[in-house]
Formats: C-alpha cells, sequence, structure tokens
C-alpha cells in the first residue's frame, strides 16, 4: 500500500508495504504525531502501557523503526542518552537543550534554512545532498534558571 502525504510545501510518498496495521502499531504512531515532544521509544511505551498491558519495549522500537524506514516519523537524533522521534517528517530545524534536554522545533520556515546553507555550500563548491539542522543551546526555562543560580553565587 502506498500512502501520499500532502505536508504544506511537497508530496511525501510513503510505501507501507504488505505489513498489516495493528492497533498497537496504530497507537504508536498516532502517540508520535500528536505530540510535539519530540518522545523516546520508552515515553511512548510508558504513556501507551496502561491502555494496552499486553504492549511490549520491543514492540515499540520494532514499531518505531518500521515508521522511520518507510518516512512515517523521523529521527532527531539521540538527545541524553536516547534517540528521540518527530512525526513531523517536512524538514525543519530543531533546538536542543543541552540543559534538560527538550527538543523544540525551530519555528522558521525551512526553505529560507535550505537556500542559505545550499548558497554558502556552493560557494565553497560543496553539494549538499541531505541536512539536518540541529542547533544546541539553553531552553528559556534552564536560560533563567542558570540566571538565577549566577545571580544567588555573587
Amino acid at each position: 500500500m502506498i500512502i501520499i502525504i500532502d505536508l504544506v510545501k511537497g508530496l511525501y510518498m510513503v510505501n507501507l508495504g504488505t505489513r498489516k496495521n495493528s492497533k498497537q502499531r496504530d497507537a504508536i504512531l498516532e502517540l508520535i504525531r500528536s505530540t510535539s515532544s519530540h518522545p523516546t521509544a520508552q515515553w511512548v511505551y510508558e504513556k501507551l502501557k496502561p491502555r494496552m498491558p499486553s504492549l511490549s519495549l520491543g514492540t515499540v522500537y520494532r514499531n518505531i523503526n518500521y515508521f522511520r524506514d518507510r518516512g512515517l516519523v523521523v529521527s532527531v537524533g539521540v538527545v541524553g542518552g536516547e534517540e528521540r522521534f518527530d512525526g513531523v517528517v517536512a524538514p525543519h530545524p530543531h533546538l536542543v537543550c543541552g540543559c534538560c534536554g527538550a527538543v523544540l522545533d525551530l519555528p522558521v520556515p525551512d526553505d529560507e534554512i535550505a537556500e542559505l546553507l545550499t548558497r554558502k555550500a556552493g560557494a565553497v563548491d560543496f553539494t549538499i545532498d541531505f541536512r539536518k539542522t540541529i542547533l544546541n543551546g539553553l531552553c528559556p526555562r534552564c536560560a533563567e534558571r542558570t540566571k538565577t543560580t549566577a545571580a544567588l553565587s555573587r
């Protein structure tokens, strides 16, 4: 089965293969797509386990890999020792807090970033085949905490 996903700036074709859907698989995908927290497999497991007692952590990992291989979710990368996932598969930049591990979407049109990077890379005769934009720093809460701690230690 092939599904076409229209994501404002383009069409993404996804081949789901012949594997049949299950309630667990559907719930895992729906949960990842319904949150902006960029969850880990462990987080997905802990959220679904109370209503799906037969769910195993291995099932969550296998299904997330299945979705990733078919372009239904993307990996943001490893943050705090655990891989984080995003149900928004259209290219977009992420912000990662080095203190608490929060992963946020950067509200900037991705085509602006892509155009800038392509232009800069072209200036040194480099062609970009793949890009994953992740910016590391401090989220507002941790930045404020750091500022408060610094002020108190004076």
